[in-house]
């Protein structure tokens, strides 16, 4: 009775990491186990359990805070979160409506003065039409993407997703049993979308197509062509398209595009966003989706089934972060463009390593293929050795092998920091000869 442990209880062990691409196959030597005495069970986790994959950033995140709490001094550049505080505006909000009493569910796609305010935002910044009831909020914007999958895409369906990019693309496709096909981001060509490439995917069978942009890892942005070309590519496809538009605010030069804004696919358009990245708001677990009627039912039917609903007094800073003023935002990325500068300047002065600049959002992923390590090894050694985190461009997907990527969302001084470190480490792993 009450909370106490049986005799002989051990915890059981944590799952080994999967990784970005090749999910592990748990022997039966190696299942975790839990003990009650001198009985011994198994724990037979099932079959889906090996196809999820992982996000390296938070497991690169925990070894440094473990060095660091063993005394050795690291740079963070690793995890993809503004350093910046949430806005006192946004804070006070939250605070006040736990005062008023927001502190019980609400409807499971959200409030409707929550979705009012997401539908009066996209509305202003994507210059289309959206309705409350094309609005679902969630507690973080991952399930949008997870929801997407479970309502649309049935095994053996196919999605199309860049490579490198987010790790939670493939994972949860994988996840959901879809046949895979990566998209090859490459540098030659500014890492967006090869259209010919594209076009070649694409069949009967393709059910999700997933565009990032302003893009993670590569900082790339699809222009408004590109754009064009791909909606007049799925015009002969029954594919929806889910657009991951997060990063949207924190653009350098031009004006984002979201191909919803393309006649015609506003309608098989899924767009991704929320308030992690533009408002510092990442612990807050608020984001949205913005779809069809129809599909943002069946997606707060999900919400049922799993999570009930976004927090409500989250719901009320959202309103407060969204239909207030904006000059926080402002400031941060201009921030964040000067720390651009920096970062991508320091790169390309260490021999052997060449950075594109980022159009968008808050990473430099430079290319290392040059240096005599392989990238996951080389940031293993920047770590363990130089206490810089960061990570291979692997992480990403197999198109990312010969890079890594760094996390500018640090300050000016640390960033300078790090890239000393990463200048110390490279110049013990060059090659011999250099082109």
């Amino acid at each position: 009775m009450g909370g106490g442990r049986p005799s002989g209880w051990e915890m059981p062990h944590e799952p080994t990491s999967i990784g970005h691409v090749s999910p592990a196959i748990f022997s039966s030597a190696a299942r975790p186990e839990i003990r009650f005495g001198d009985h011994r069970m198994d724990i037979n986790f099932a079959n889906r359990m090996s196809a999820l994959g992982t996000e390296s950033a938070f497991e690169v995140m925990a070894r440094a805070k473990r060095l660091e709490a063993a005394g050795k001094s690291i740079v963070h550049l690793e995890i993809g979160e503004p350093d910046f505080p949430t806005p006192p505006l946004i804070t006070q909000s939250a605070i006040r409506a736990l005062h008023d009493g927001y502190t019980h569910y609400t409807p499971a796609a959200g409030l409707m003065t929550a979705r009012e305010a997401v539908a009066d935002y996209m509305s202003r910044t994507r210059s289309i039409q959206v309705g409350a009831d094309q609005v679902v909020l969630v507690p973080g914007s991952k399930n949008i993407l997870l929801f997407a999958l479970m309502a649309l895409v049935n095994a053996g369906d196919e999605v199309i997703y860049p490579d490198p990019g987010y790790p939670i693309y493939e994972s949860l496709a994988r996840f959901m049993g879809a046949t895979l096909r990566p998209i090859r981001l490459r540098e030659e060509n500014d890492f967006r979308f090869d259209l010919d490439e594209f076009k070649s995917l694409l069949n009967l069978r393709t059910r999700l197509v997933i565009l990032n942009s302003p893009h993670n890892p590569c900082g790339s942005v699809l222009e408004r062509p590109d754009l064009e070309a791909i909606a007049d590519a799925l015009s002969g496809t029954k594919a929806f398209v889910l657009s991951d538009e997060i990063y949207s605010r924190i653009l350098y030069e031009g004006t984002h595009h979201s191909i919803a804004t393309i006649p015609g696919m506003q309608d098989r358009t899924i767009i991704l966003d929320g308030l992690s990245k533009a408002y510092a708001m990442t612990g807050w677990r608020v984001g949205f989706g913005v779809m069809r009627p129809e599909l943002a039912a069946r997606m707060a039917q999900l919400m049922i089934n799993s999570s009930s609903c976004c927090a409500s007094f989250s719901q009320m800073a959202a309103i407060a972060a969204l239909a207030g003023p904006q000059e926080s935002v402002q400031t941060m990325v201009e921030e964040f463009r000067a720390r651009r500068r920096i970062i991508v300047e320091e790169l390309n002065k260490i021999e052997g390593v060449t950075c594109r600049m980022p159009k968008g959002a808050f990473y430099a992923f430079p290319n290392v293929s040059r240096i005599g390590r392989e990238a996951k090894q080389l940031a293993n050694s920047l770590l363990e050795e130089h206490g810089l985190a960061c990570l291979p461009g692997t992480a990403f997907g197999e198109a990312g092998r010969g890079y890594l990527r760094f996390s500018y969302a640090n300050s000016q001084q640390n960033i300078l920091e790090g890239m000393r470190r990463m200048r110390n480490a490279v110049a013990e792993y060059l090659l011999p000869v250099m082109a």
